[in-house]
């Protein structure tokens, strides 16, 4: 199956829209440790999540990790390109991204940063208009 950069943008947004209700977990403020690597199923691991797997190609394999209440999306791609262009086209839809080499965490602003814990990464945010009450909203921007 060939997945196109607008199928790949589609499948993120969707997947921060369906865990924006989903509960976080507590707080993780210890320092973050070396950015992890790995298969999607070495990061599931390192991560303790149950991954359900969503998309298993050539280029991406996602899946819907399970940690306890918490939920995100655990993205892996096969290279720095496609991960560029995938988190090009996903942050337009808001969300919070936890971002290492060749994986993504997307979630909710509690999970994604206690997840930074245990898999370092880089901690970015989406669109600040699809993103109601985060960091890019503080500056009185009202709808």
């Amino acid at each position: 199956m060939r997945l196109t950069r607008p199928m790949l943008a589609l499948t993120g947004a969707v997947a921060v829209l369906a865990l924006s209700a989903c509960g976080a977990g507590g707080d993780d403020e210890a320092k973050a440790p070396e950015t992890a690597t790995g298969s999607l199923e070495q990061l599931a691991a390192k991560a303790k999540c149950d991954p359900n797997m969503q998309t298993d190609a050539d280029e991406i394999r996602q899946a819907i990790c399970t940690t306890g209440k918490d939920k995100y999306i655990l993205a892996t791609f096969a290279t720095d390109r496609g991960q560029a262009e995938w988190l090009s086209g996903a942050k337009d839809y808001g969300g919070y991204y936890l971002v290492g080499r060749k994986w993504v965490a997307v979630g909710q602003e509690k999970t994604v940063t206690a997840l930074q814990g245990k898999l370092g990464g880089t901690m970015e945010e989406g669109s600040e208009h699809m993103n109601p009450g985060g960091s890019h909203n503080k500056g009185g921007h009202h709808s």
